[in-house]
């Protein structure tokens, strides 16, 4: 199968931080972008000019178009984080772009380098300084499984203002995606679906249609095409 577009990532040490990747796509396509309860500031160079948008959290897969012979970095925030603007409920499903020339990019009231594979951090360290880039201790505790310091109805509230999600989404998000991994990785499906917890290997098979655009066979044989970013956490 050739590769419309190829990825590098890597981790961070920045806990604001879920995964930085950069990629190139050698000619035009189109990928499945598959189901994310993350934030991701993504730039791509479009001959000399760079372009930079904020990609909001996404439900469900969908197919997205892969420009050619294109450049792109992108900083996957991590869980519970957010960016002051735009609001939430504004980019679920959709991206919102920043005015951006070759060397910078104004996000709100500050005007910072375009975002680097090898200065990720740095850049989300002066969003966070200037309150650009916001946390939600209640929406980190709660993925980490500590008790709720508040009402189910605040915790609720919270995943949504962050996420634009419920947290049960954002976990079944999660779950599908680390069971695509391991499909991927050559594991027995059936095995993959007891250890995460799935009723059987159709309630595997509908979530990952659902949030990754695929069913399990197609996962496993390769048979699914091109998908977006995928790793092992």
């Amino acid at each position: 199968m050739i590769m419309a577009i190829h990825f590098e990532h890597r981790a961070s040490d920045s806990p604001a931080i879920e995964r930085v990747w950069r990629s190139h796509s050698d000619h035009e396509e189109s990928m499945t972008s598959v189901a994310s309860a993350h934030w991701t500031l993504v730039a791509w160079r479009v001959g000399r000019e760079w372009r930079v948008a904020a990609q909001g959290p996404e439900a469900r897969a969908s197919t997205a178009p892969v420009p050619p012979e294109t450049e792109f970095v992108g900083i996957r925030l991590a869980l519970g984080m957010r960016l002051a603007q735009p609001a939430t409920d504004r980019i679920v499903g959709d991206a919102a772009a920043f005015s951006a020339s070759k060397h910078s990019v104004r996000i709100g009231d500050v005007t910072l380098p375009v975002p680097a594979y090898d200065d990720a951090e740095d850049l989300v360290r002066r969003l966070i300084k200037t309150e650009r880039l916001l946390s939600d201790p209640l929406v980190i505790n709660a993925l980490r499984g500590e008790p709720p310091a508040a009402s189910i109805r605040t915790v609720r509230r919270h995943f949504l203002a962050t996420t634009g999600l419920t947290a049960a989404t954002v976990r079944q998000i999660e779950r599908a995606r680390a069971a695509a991994v391991r499909i991927r990785a050559g594991q027995v499906i059936a095995d993959v679906a007891y250890d995460l917890g799935y009723y059987d290997q159709p309630h595997l098979s509908r979530s990952l249609t659902r949030f990754l655009g695929h069913p399990a066979g197609a996962l496993r044989d390769g048979t699914a095409g091109q998908l977006s970013l995928l790793y092992k956490t």
